[in-house]
């Protein structure tokens, strides 16, 4: 028997246990959010997450005026944001009532923290990103269409002053 990932067939060649060991690229839709403040229900259940990732920003500097020595000097990181989306909650939502509360202009504003964890067929974490720092930037509710048949969806997009991915 043969165990299937996108159309490779992995145990013949790796042996049985290679895919419960989890050394083979982990599939991007199972995965969770949680805000530990909030505690873990279903106020963290997503549709989709974006924007994991940073970038070193350089500043250049041509040396002498000259055009062919060139020079990137290393500036600082920049985060993306992250943005979460997830069908319409309740007003009730404790996530939602933040976002409300920083978007409105509620200060001082209250920072959060936040782990979002891709897992395995058990439903365990094989790697996890934890957020420091982090609020809502904006929050916006989808297009409505009455031709389409689909969830409302909302986005809430988060910045944070850094995160560190776990193993």
């Amino acid at each position: 028997m043969f165990t299937y990932i996108k159309d490779y067939k992995l145990e013949p060649v790796l042996g049985r246990g290679w895919l419960e060991m989890g050394n083979y690229p982990p599939p991007a839709f199972y995965f969770q959010v949680k805000f530990p403040d909030f505690g873990f229900h279903a106020d963290s259940s997503f549709q989709e997450v974006s924007g994991i990732g940073h970038e070193m920003q350089t500043d250049t500097v041509s040396e002498g005026g000259g055009i062919d020595s060139v020079y990137h000097l290393p500036k600082g990181i920049k985060y993306q944001n992250l943005v979460l989306k997830r069908g319409i909650v309740p007003k009730s939502s404790k996530l939602i009532k933040w976002c409300k509360s920083v978007t409105e202009g509620t200060f001082p504003i209250v920072t959060r923290a936040l782990e979002v964890s891709l897992l395995n067929a058990r439903g365990m974490p094989i790697r996890s990103w934890t957020f420091d720092n982090a609020y809502p930037v904006k929050w916006q509710v989808g297009d409505f269409n009455s031709t389409k048949n689909e969830v409302a969806i909302e986005t809430i997009e988060l910045c944070y002053s850094s995160f560190v991915r776990e193993e």
